[in-house]
């Protein structure tokens, strides 16, 4: 969870706003149930797909958040924004799908309590991460909401969500282009050993 900077970022943007230890406790629980749900039960029930796909959807959550936090739906699209904890737990679904599918590429054994007790015990590993990183933000912006600079350069920090969240949507994208069509970028597998047996072997003069 410490190295998730895609569930990190949408944290941050979850909670920028918040200032009552009450809504911080609602919108984090909502987001956690959301995301224990299907990392418990997708990896359990061998549910999975392509992971870079699924991170891209949660770079788009980070983009979603920096949006909504700087008022978008309102003055760029003229319409109202989602109930936001509807939308928080929606995204915690996403976010446990996503520490699912990384999840199911480690050897869980067969399916039984063994594996179960395995499954949840990650998810309160990543629980107890989750707690750790929001202890810092929560530091960290209930020390800017005191500065004058915190009106000022609070739409500059969501805007820099959604570039962030932009960036790590391209990244995973590419990701998935090169699994998906290696032949496209030049580099597949049947090539890459081809190139090494040609460097193993020695020049032979003519």
């Amino acid at each position: 969870m410490l190295t998730g900077y895609d569930h990190l970022l949408f944290l941050f943007g979850v909670i920028f706003f918040l200032a009552s230890a009450r809504d911080i406790v609602k919108f984090i629980s909502v987001f956690t149930l959301g995301h224990s749900l299907t990392l418990i039960f997708a990896t359990f029930a061998g549910v999975t797909a392509n992971y870079f796909l699924v991170d891209a959807v949660i770079a788009l959550s980070v983009c979603y958040k920096g949006f909504d936090n700087n008022g978008r739906f309102g003055s760029y699209l003229g319409v109202k924004a989602p109930n936001l904890l509807g939308m928080v737990f929606a995204f915690g679904l996403i976010h446990g799908f996503g520490l699912s599918t990384r999840l199911q590429q480690l050897p869980l054994g067969d399916k039984g309590l063994g594996m179960l007790g395995r499954i949840v015990a990650f998810n309160v590993g990543v629980e107890l991460g989750q707690i750790a990183a929001l202890l810092v933000m929560l530091l960290v912006l209930s020390a800017w909401r005191k500065r004058p600079s915190f009106e000022r350069f609070s739409r500059v920090a969501n805007d820099g969500l959604v570039l962030c969240g932009l960036l790590l949507f391209l990244m995973q994208m590419h990701g998935y282009m090169h699994t998906r069509y290696p032949d496209d970028f030049g580099f597949n597998t049947d090539g890459h050993s081809h190139a090494h047996e040609d460097m193993d072997t020695p020049d032979v003069p003519i």
